[in-house]
């Protein structure tokens, strides 16, 4: 079985212990969650609870798509209470992504309808990088390489941030606070802050970002800080 890791490749659950897959996979269910709910909240629709579970009609899956792809998706079962009609709107949703010309192995209709929670998640995670992340492009980079490339140029004038790839060089909070003063340094002191309190200050990130930047918490401190 596949999940997406933070740097932007698959890795194999098999390779992990159970208890650490699980608790990736719990983060990446509410971060996931998190994500799709800001998109959702763009054109006032209701917010989900958890992506796992409450794509299984299709419905929030086609509203995403619309939102995300621009475009209309047709006509689709609005209140769909047999199996048939909720693998149909899967399937309309699935068709519609496998249109723009993206991979979708060994994802079908039942696993979204049957709520399967590692192919769900995968599919999500496919979804972000081919509309929101891969027309990123530095120096001939794309995607997650370009990103990354992009980042480690930003925080390079700052000596205490090492950014490496997207996994231990955030969890001090440094890179993020990095960024934002790089751009807006009024908007906090980072010469002033306590290089040794990540919660705190991956916290002051996440808080100037949503109320300055209006960027979304789609992360929760712990998930940063505190996850091996």
């Amino acid at each position: 079985m596949l999940c997406a890791m933070p740097g932007g490749h698959l890795r194999s659950s098999s390779a992990i212990s159970p208890a650490a897959d699980k608790t990736w996979e719990t983060v990446q269910s509410k971060t996931f969650t998190k994500w799709v709910n800001a998109r959702l909240a763009e054109h006032e629709l209701a917010p989900l609870n958890n992506i796992c579970t409450d794509f299984s009609d299709g419905t929030a899956l086609i509203h995403l798509l619309e939102i995300i792809g621009d475009a209309s998706l047709g006509r689709f079962n609005h209140n769909p209470r047999m199996r048939i009609q909720k693998v149909e709107n899967v399937n309309l949703a699935l068709d519609f992504i496998r249109s723009r010309s993206i991979n979708l192995t060994n994802i079908g209709a039942e696993d979204i309808v049957d709520s399967n929670p590692k192919l769900i998640l995968g599919m999500i995670w496919i979804i972000i990088l081919r509309f929101t992340i891969e027309d990123i492009n530095e120096e001939g980079l794309s995607a997650m390489e370009g990103l990354l490339l992009w980042c480690q140029r930003k925080t390079a004038p700052y000596n205490d941030v090492n950014v490496q790839n997207f996994h231990y060089s955030w969890q001090d909070g440094l890179a993020f606070c990095a960024l934002i003063h790089r751009h807006r340094p009024d908007l906090l002191d980072y010469h002033a802050l306590d290089k040794r309190d990540y919660r705190g200050n991956t916290a002051l990130a996440f808080d100037v970002a949503e109320r300055y930047l209006g960027i979304p918490k789609l992360l929760d401190v712990e998930d940063i800080c505190d996850t091996n």
